[in-house]
């Protein structure tokens, strides 16, 4: 949702927020694509449109292969027109299993339609080009959601952006790419704002304000984390998500790779962009304005809300998620960010100042400490050290991508660096 977003599909003009112009909002039935169809994201989405047939209809889906038999029932299921698969050695066991699913559910050959199977490294961006559709879910984990990103936004669809990682890393390229009016975040911080940016104008706006939970580890000194297992900071207080957000939560460089974020879709500089912990994970984020209100979103910690008013933007959903209830007491509470025992917030601070190519760097590094940690390979607190390292001798990704080659190659620099320190701390 880039700051001068207008969609013109419909007839109800609104207004998306601060210098996003108004939108119409379409009223028909949307056709959806599903980038990363069997993860948390992607079986969320799903349901959300299994549960909304009216709203949402799915016409293709795509994952990495791992689980052959969720994929063919996802397609079955919803009766999908192409499904893309990186994985090309599964594409007979994915035949056979939606041959094996067709049957359970009662279909015989004949009367069912094999969908068109796109398989390879190159798949997902075949399917795209296959298919047209209003909205693309990118759930893709990692930079290789960056290509999808810029091909859905050739197409002139809607992108539900869930794979943060491709606007991180490709952040001009991607802003660049987006019409008015196709960039819409999922991530529940990022549509927080979104929804609370309506309540004023881009002149009115002072700061930003993304709430972080803290992590399985807040209140603990940097000292107290420095041998902490994978175990423990898999186990997040309030969300359950994949293995690498998981571990990005516990370190808050998740927390730091949404500030960058947050800087390029609302286009506010990061020194306006504030960190508040707040354990409850009831208010996603918020917006204060300059006469000194502050607009909050809260709702119990449930990603469908997100996804279906991404997939449905500006609308909502109805019964998308839970409400909050006000039957019990209850307390929100709030507290200022450590940032010396988690100093990943600011490192991506400076990273998203400084722009270029540093937050692929920033990115890329983490991902390969992450690795490293779940393989008991190095320790947890330098995961966040050893890309400040990184970090720091980027000096010449520090400069504008001219394309994705350029973002490529920032990456493949990156975790050569990173291995490189994590090998000499050996």
């Amino acid at each position: 949702m880039i700051p001068h977003a207008r969609v013109t599909s419909g007839e109800d003009p609104r207004e998306l927020g601060p210098g996003q112009g108004t939108i119409s909002v379409m009223t028909t039935s949307r056709s959806v694509l599903v980038l990363g169809s069997t993860g948390s994201i992607g079986t969320q989405a799903l349901d959300i449109a299994a549960r909304n047939p009216g709203l949402f209809r799915v016409a293709g889906i795509a994952a990495g292969g791992s689980d052959p038999a969720a994929l063919a029932a996802q397609a079955i299921a919803h009766q999908v027109e192409a499904l893309a698969v990186i994985r090309p050695t599964v594409v007979e066991d994915l035949q056979l299993a939606l041959y094996a699913e067709a049957q359970r559910r009662g279909y015989s050959r004949g009367e069912f339609r094999l969908p068109r199977i796109f398989a390879g490294p190159d798949s997902v961006i075949e399917l795209i080009d296959a298919i047209s559709v209003d909205v693309v879910l990118n759930g893709m984990p990692g930079s290789q959601g960056l290509k999808p990103t810029l091909r859905a936004l050739g197409t002139g669809s809607i992108l539900a952006l869930a794979n943060k990682e491709s606007l991180i890393a490709g952040g001009p390229l991607v802003l660049d790419a987006a019409k008015p009016g196709q960039l819409v975040p999922v991530d529940s911080e990022h549509s927080a704002i979104a929804q609370a940016l309506r309540g004023g104008s881009a002149d009115e706006v002072a700061r930003l304000v993304l709430t972080a939970s803290g992590g399985p580890f807040r209140g603990r000194t940097r000292e107290q984390m420095a041998g902490v297992t994978v175990e423990a900071a898999m186990a997040h207080p309030t969300w359950a998500m994949g293995r690498v957000v998981t571990i990005n939560s516990a370190t808050l460089v998740n927390k730091g790779l949404e500030l960058i974020e947050a800087q390029l879709l609302f286009g506010i500089p990061a020194d306006r962009i504030d960190v508040a912990v707040h354990p409850q994970s009831i208010i996603h984020s918020m917006v204060t304005f300059v006469d000194g209100s502050t607009l909050a979103q809260a709702s119990p910690p449930d990603m469908r809300l997100p996804i279906a008013l991404a997939l449905n933007w500006p609308n909502r959903v109805p019964g998308a998620a839970a409400a909050c209830t006000w039957e019990k007491a209850a307390s929100w509470t709030f507290e200022p960010l450590d940032n010396g025992a988690f100093p990943a917030v600011e490192l991506a601070r400076h990273a998203g100042t400084v722009g270029g190519c540093l937050p692929a760097v920033f990115n890329a590094a983490n991902e390969v400490l992450v690795d490293a940690f779940c393989a008991q390979n190095t320790s947890f607190t330098s995961i966040v050290d050893t890309i400040s390292e990184v970090v720091e001798a980027a000096d010449e990704w520090r400069r504008v991508p001219r394309d994705v080659d350029d973002v490529f190659a920032a990456e493949h620099w990156a975790r050569a660096r990173a291995a490189e320190v994590m090998s000499g701390r050996k």
